[in-house]
């Protein structure tokens, strides 16, 4: 009895403590908040834009390709009892040096045979005109009156005229002769670098066989490829020397830091690119193998090395530049005006890789906004770091 007396003591207790705390909980006062919230202009940072007259640079990349490329062929066969010393791939030859000689006996012989024809064919022209004095005396003599044909008959004009073709055929056949006899020796047609010989001494080659590749040392041709809506900004020398867009050219992934090789835009290559469908202008490069004008300094150029090249524009008189990292979407730039944001529209005359070129909305006294903006509303206020 004492037991369960002392365990509803116990939980009496227990629901009176709870009572108690939740009466407190629901007659507690509530704390109230009171503030005030102020607006904060954002923090950025400017630039200046620069006004004034400049020659964009476009981008591109192309192509190093010679000027002059060809495979060397022979015009009459034969065996090759010959081959100079400077007919290799790597090799630089002279225009005019003889590469390889084709033996030249069969050719003798056959310009010796032609001579003798053409002395034969002069011997009988000179006793055909002793026949035909003799004719025109008989005709003389005879007195009569002939028609002209049968004249012409009599005199033996027919067999003169005979006489003279035998002997321009063999004064042609001699001629013929001497050419291919000078065939027989093989030289360079231009000042030429020697990228391949497919022929060896003691070959037996026929008329036109493939005898190695060489290529101008004189100029190399970049073909780069340029977006259609550049090409009305750039100069074409149209072959004409010294004129055309100047060319820097570049190869940062082989060149050294510094190093760059110079040109002119040449030629417009008249049909867009089967796959990047750009245009293709040619650069000129003069002296590409540095064979002129040695100078450690500069690179060769490669056949077959992809470059870059920095093609200087026609000149932008009276534009804003900008860099283009400022130009936000729209054609739009952000100005901080009277510490607010000033969305403005702009008009774009040129881009090239790293600069818009502005031709109105812009002065070079405006306050450009370079700090990317989370928030971008017209007439947000704005600071700057020494305000």
């Amino acid at each position: 009895m004492t037991r369960k007396k002392t365990i509803g003591i116990s939980l009496g207790l227990l629901v009176c403590s709870i009572l108690i705390a939740l009466i407190f909980f629901w007659t507690a006062p509530e704390a109230e908040m009171e503030g005030a919230s102020k607006t904060t202009a954002m923090l950025v940072d400017v630039v200046q834009a620069e006004q004034g007259d400049f020659n964009p640079l476009i981008i591109a990349t192309g192509l190093v390709q010679p000027a002059t490329d060809i495979s060397l062929s022979n015009q009459v066969g034969g065996e090759v009892t010959h081959i100079a010393s400077q007919f290799l791939p790597g090799a630089y030859v002279k225009k005019g040096e003889m590469l390889l000689q084709i033996n030249p006996a069969d050719y003798e012989n056959t310009l010796m045979l032609r001579k003798s024809d053409l002395a034969l064919a002069q011997s009988d022209y000179e006793v055909e005109l002793g026949r035909q004095d003799v004719a025109v005396k008989d005709y003389e003599l005879i007195g009569d009156e002939l028609s002209s044909k049968n004249q012409n008959l009599v005199l033996r004009k027919p067999q003169l005229e005979a006489a003279k073709a035998n002997v321009k055929a063999a004064e042609a056949a001699v001629s013929q002769a001497n050419l291919n006899l000078q065939r027989t020796a093989i030289r360079a047609p231009f000042d030429a670098h020697i990228l391949t010989r497919n022929v060896n001494l003691g070959s037996q080659i026929a008329p036109a066989s493939d005898l190695g590749r060489l290529v101008g040392i004189s100029e190399y041709w970049i073909i780069a490829n340029v977006p259609l809506s550049k090409i009305n900004w750039l100069d074409i020398g149209e072959g004409k020397e010294g004129s055309g867009a100047p060319v820097k050219i570049v190869h940062p992934s082989a060149w050294e830091d510094g190093q760059f090789r110079e040109g002119k835009v040449s030629r417009l290559v008249g049909a867009l690119d089967n796959q990047s469908r750009l245009a293709r202008v040619i650069v000129s490069v003069p002296d590409p193998l540095l064979r002129e004008r040695p100078n450690p300094e500069k690179p060769p150029l490669i056949i077959g090395t992809f470059v870059e090249v920095q093609i200087e524009a026609r000149k932008l008189k009276d534009v804003v530049r900008l860099a283009k990292q400022y130009i936000r979407p729209g054609n739009t730039v952000w100005v901080l005006k009277e510490g607010k944001l000033e969305i403005r529209k702009v008009d774009i005359l040129f881009e090239d890789g790293e600069y818009a070129y502005v031709r109105e909305g812009l002065t070079s006294s405006d306050q450009i906004v370079a700090t990317d903006l989370a928030t971008v509303v017209e007439g947000s206020p704005l600071r700057l770091e020494e305000d």
